[in-house]
């Protein structure tokens, strides 16, 4: 049984869906936060605690894997300065292997065998819960 848990960045705020896997089954498992947001990226205190509720979620909720949704880097769809920061600070979390999807991955994935969004999952996390999704038919 392994845990993997999709992150979308938005703005300021990394959404979380979680879903935990057996050999034959998937499940969405509804964990709280659902979201952690830096309320003040130029604030060291801050980042730190940011840094650190990433690292107790995921010590918490024994996650395998975090799955980001990757932003594009320059254009008119680039993610903002602080979601590049909030990436950082997950991939230095020293306790989870992080990964990376594309949405162009997730779009043709949900398009070719849509993606069963579960009862309960709040609507904002379905980006998150698509990018975990993708990684576990890939994988």
């Amino acid at each position: 049984m392994s845990r993997i848990c999709g992150i979308e960045l938005r703005s300021s705020e990394a959404i979380f869906a979680v879903i935990e896997c057996t050999e034959d089954d998937a499940q969405f498992v509804d964990i709280e936060p659902k979201k952690i947001k830096l309320n003040d990226d130029e604030s060291s205190a801050l980042i730190r605690s940011f840094y650190d509720a990433v690292v107790n979620f995921s010590k918490e909720n024994q996650i395998d894997a975090f799955v980001i949704k990757k932003r594009a880097k320059r254009g008119q769809m680039a993610g903002g300065a602080i979601s590049f920061k909030l990436e950082a600070l997950i991939q230095l979390n020293g306790v989870t292997e992080v990964f990376f999807v594309s949405g162009q991955g997730i779009a043709a994935s949900h398009k070719k065998a849509p993606f069963e969004m579960p009862d309960g999952m709040k609507k904002y996390q379905e980006t998150a819960f698509m990018a975990a999704s993708l990684y576990i038919r890939q994988n």
